[in-house]
């Protein structure tokens, strides 16, 4: 049986961040740095929310690099920061001693760049590990489109599996009976979410009728159409 087959759950799998930090942002072409930034602290609250194991690796943060996303610390606060050298994580044995010591075969990894630290830990996880990788394409960025692109290209015809952030939210969750979750699910896609998360505020209020605040004032309950 093809593993990749298998759709993500909480308990087949674990995520890395790679080098979020500020320096490496800056040189990020592929996608507004804005919603990079937006896009990876959607992905950390929802691992977070399904306590998915989750590894944060930094370089050269005080001669270089700067450090990690306050916004994304805030999320894991207590996460060790595995601080290295090499652009290839996967090179320091920090981080496969964290990758090993989660027992998930599953990695999920959002990244800068995507071409560089990125692709190198990839080949080299599937390679070595063992691993299978899943790259949220939209929490990692790279220099120029191009760059991005043809990387996740690569990685792709290596058998990396390409996704999105709110694509591994949504398989977490996979059915909305899971109450647990339910809530944190869609206040992450309504904080996060962009469009979808519009959808959820519209629904809420327009369709189901719930209460809804007014632009000075408290909450009061939507007028029904005559």
């Amino acid at each position: 049986m093809n593993p990749k087959l298998e759709v993500l759950t909480p308990q087949n799998s674990q995520l890395i961040f790679i080098d979020q930090q500020p320096q490496m942002a800056f040189g990020v072409q592929s996608i507004d740095r804005q919603l990079l930034k937006n896009n990876v602290v959607g992905l950390a609250k929802a691992a977070k929310a399904f306590n998915i194991p989750t590894t944060i690796t930094t370089v050269e943060t005080k001669s270089f690099s700067g450090h990690t996303y306050p916004e994304l610390l805030a999320v894991f606060p207590d996460t060790p920061l595995l601080e290295r050298t090499s652009m290839n994580s996967w090179d320091d044995q920090k981080v496969r001693d964290a990758l090993a010591a989660a027992g998930r075969k599953k990695v999920i990894v959002s990244g800068l760049w995507t071409e560089v630290c990125n692709t190198t830990f990839a080949l080299s996880a599937m390679l070595e590990g063992d691993y299978e990788i899943y790259m949220v394409a939209d929490a990692s960025g790279g220099t120029s489109v191009d760059a991005h692109n043809y990387a996740m290209d690569r990685m792709t015809q290596a058998g990396v599996v390409p996704m999105t952030w709110q694509q591994v939210l949504l398989e977490w969750q996979r059915d909305w009976s899971r109450k647990e979750t339910y809530d944190a699910t869609v206040g992450i896609a309504k904080e996060h979410g962009g469009a979808y998360g519009m959808g959820i505020d519209y629904a809420v209020t327009m369709v189901h009728g719930l209460a809804e605040r007014t632009d000075h004032g408290p909450m009061v309950e939507p007028v029904a159409a005559a």
